[in-house]
């Protein structure tokens, strides 16, 4: 999977905690691009495509007002609001969109997308909804802060691009093992796996069980628990509680030391 691809699908689940966690009919968000702008590339519970790859420049509407404070933003009523530009009020009325909040996504101290909540009625929305919004985009910049990590792990570890693409072949090749019925076809695989790790530490005597390797194969190539969970077909609190048994065996207090140490074992390329 892609850095863009895996992206997507935070996004994608970040917004899908908002609309669950405020009872919101409607979200969206995006990241940031070149230039301090955000496209928006996710919607969920839109009635149309009005807001799909819409680009919202830093200092323009509610979304860019929220790039420049790096705070969250609500306005009752979009487009009569005096608290905000109003360059994007045509597809906002084509949503339909009445009140709405955007909440920033920030990784060391920089703004790297924004989510947004919205009624379509003029609604005011208490402290109580806001904060269930702001800890859906916490989530986000916990998983992009990992994988900034696993990237200069990546790029700190071995050959530069030649190892991340070594090790993206390892997670891959562990996600895909569990999935083949045939026994010998997958112990096949699992033995192209070990070749993989064949210039790493021969395993030390700390013990991994194949599913704590896989979850740490995904962790070393970038992946959040999420998408570990999409790839290894388990659910986020499944990658969880496999990451806290590899982190514990490994004495690790972060997800990085872990995948250090896993190394230093042997069991990662």
């Amino acid at each position: 999977m892609t850095a863009e691809a895996s992206d997507a699908v935070e996004i994608r689940n970040a917004l899908l905690r908002l609309r669950r966690a405020t009872g919101l009919p409607i979200a969206f968000g995006g990241l940031m691009e070149a230039g301090q702008r955000i496209r928006i590339s996710e919607l969920s519970g839109t009635a149309t495509d009005a807001l799909r790859s819409f680009v919202v420049t830093s200092g323009n509407g509610l979304g860019g007002k929220t790039v420049v404070l790096a705070r969250p933003c609500v306005v009752t009523d979009y487009s009569a609001s005096r608290q905000i530009s109003h360059e994007y009020d045509a597809p906002v009325a084509v949503e339909g969109l009445r009140s709405v909040l955007a909440v920033p996504v920030v990784v060391r101290h920089g703004v790297r997308g924004v989510l947004y909540g919205a009624l379509r009625t003029a609604l005011p929305m208490g402290g109580r909804m806001l904060d269930a919004a702001v800890e859906a985009a916490r989530d986000v910049e916990r998983a992009l802060v990992v994988r900034d990590e696993a990237r200069t792990l990546a790029a700190g570890g071995g050959a530069g691009a030649g190892w991340e693409q070594v090790r993206e072949a390892h997670a891959a090749l562990r996600a895909l093992a569990p999935k083949i019925a045939d026994p010998e076809l997958r112990d096949e695989l699992l033995g192209a796996c070990a070749l993989l790790t064949a210039g790493a530490a021969a395993p030390a005597r700390v013990r991994l069980a194949p599913r704590e390797v896989d979850v740490l194969a995904c962790v070393a190539a970038g992946a959040t628990n999420a998408v570990a969970a999409e790839r290894l077909g388990v659910t986020s609190e499944t990658v969880k509680g496999y990451l806290r048994s590899a982190m514990r065996k490994l004495r690790s207090r972060t997800r990085g030391e872990a995948v250090v140490a896993a190394r230093r074992a042997g069991w990662l390329p």
